[in-house]
C-alpha cells in the first residue's frame, strides 16, 4: 500500500490529539471516525488491537476537487489510520496522488494541482508531528550517522516524491 507514515511514541489517545492538531494547522478537519477494533468486537466478537480510521477533509481542496471532477466524492475524505505498533502508534495517511491514479488520465491531470497541494499539506502535518514528539530521523554513532526506522520511512517517502517529479 502506498501512503505516508510515521510512528509516534505515544498512547493512541495522545497520538490522535497530536494528529488532529497537526492536520488542523494544514486546514484539515476530521469528518468521520471508524473504530475498527470496537466494530469488529461488536459485530463479529473479534479481539483486535486499537485501530482507528479518521476521515480528514480540507474544505477548500475538496471544493477544488469537486469542481474538477463531480464524482471525486467516491475517493473522499483522506483516510488517516492510527494503529498500535510495537514502537508506539503508527500513523498512516493516504497519499492523494496515489489515490487519484485510479482515475482516467485526463481527470488525473485536472486534479494534479489539488492532489499535490493535499500531499504537501499532509506531509507538513506529518513533519509537524515528528517535531512535536521528537522522533529522530538520524542517530549518531561516534562519527557515523545512521538512519532510524523513522528516518528510513521518511527517506522512502522523499524518494517517492522525487520519483513522481
Amino acid at each position: 500500500m502506498t501512503g505516508m507514515r510515521k510512528t509516534l511514541k505515544a498512547t493512541l489517545s495522545e497520538a490522535r490529539a497530536q494528529v488532529e492538531a497537526a492536520l488542523k494547522e494544514e486546514g484539515f478537519g476530521i469528518l468521520t471516525e471508524i473504530n475498527m477494533a470496537a466494530t469488529l468486537k461488536a459485530r463479529l466478537g473479534l479481539e483486535r488491537p486499537p485501530y482507528l480510521i479518521l476521515g480528514a477533509c480540507n474544505p477548500s481542496l475538496a471544493a477544488k476537487a469537486l469542481e474538477a471532477e463531480p464524482e471525486i466524492g467516491l475517493l473522499l475524505p483522506c483516510n488517516v489510520v492510527l494503529r498500535e505498533a510495537e514502537e508506539g502508534v503508527e500513523v498512516l495517511i493516504q497519499d492523494p496522488k496515489e489515490m487519484f491514479r485510479v482515475l482516467p488520465e485526463a481527470t488525473q491531470r485536472a486534479l494534479a494541482p489539488v492532489a499535490e497541494e493535499a500531499r504537501t499539506r499532509l506531509s507538513r502535518a506529518l513533519a509537524r508531528l515528528e517535531k512535536e514528539v521528537g522522533t529522530p530521523l538520524l542517530r549518531r554513532s561516534g562519527r557515523v550517522l545512521r538512519m532510524t526506522h523513522a528516518g528510513a520511512a521518511f527517506k522512502r517517502h522523499v524518494d517517492s516524491l522525487v520519483n513522481d517529479l
